[in-house]
């Protein structure tokens, strides 16, 4: 890590702030429900356990995996999923957690994947979206912020593994 040029992107009161305006935004949007929320591991884990703190509302938790990054900075283009999740979500009403957006392909596949088991409603609460990536149309539903084309590191995101534990997110140049 140490070798790494990088710079502070998004501070932690950034973070903590937005976060924050996240769980209520989800709490007014799912007063009347019972809400599951879905992880995508390994990135989402930091985000989703704030964002869970951050929400005013009961809801249950379960986590997915899905591989498409190998060890580089640039995404394979092919998704597998290596963890599915345990609950039945057939007339539930899911929100999926990622950490990042960024050509789509991973969250569409995850999206087409749940949608077959017939929720009542999917959405996504993404911390980052790189708009600018994209390899097929997505939209999340939740975004914590917008970002260009950086490689960004910290608050879960990682690179080869390193650099998740960082409490602030930054620029690796």
């Amino acid at each position: 890590m140490e070798s790494m040029n990088k710079s502070i992107f998004i501070p932690r009161e950034t973070i903590e702030k937005r976060v924050k305006e996240l769980g209520e935004q989800i709490s007014r949007d799912y007063a009347e429900s019972e809400l599951i929320i879905v992880g995508v591991l390994k990135g989402a884990f930091i985000f989703m356990a704030d964002l869970i703190r951050a929400l005013s509302i009961p809801c249950r938790v379960d986590f997915a995996r899905l591989a498409s990054y190998g060890s580089g900075a640039a995404s394979s283009g092919k998704v597998i999923m290596t963890k599915d999740i345990e609950t039945s979500i057939r007339g539930r009403d899911i929100l999926i957690v990622e950490d990042i957006v960024d050509t789509g392909l991973t969250l569409k596949f995850l999206v087409d994947w749940f949608r077959e088991r017939n929720p009542r409603s999917l959405k996504v609460c993404a911390f980052l979206d790189k708009q600018g990536r994209r390899k097929v149309p997505f939209e999340a539903d939740y975004v914590g912020f917008s970002v260009d084309d950086a490689f960004v590191i910290g608050y879960g995101l990682d690179f080869d593994e390193k650099g998740r534990f960082l409490p602030d997110v930054y620029i690796v140049e």
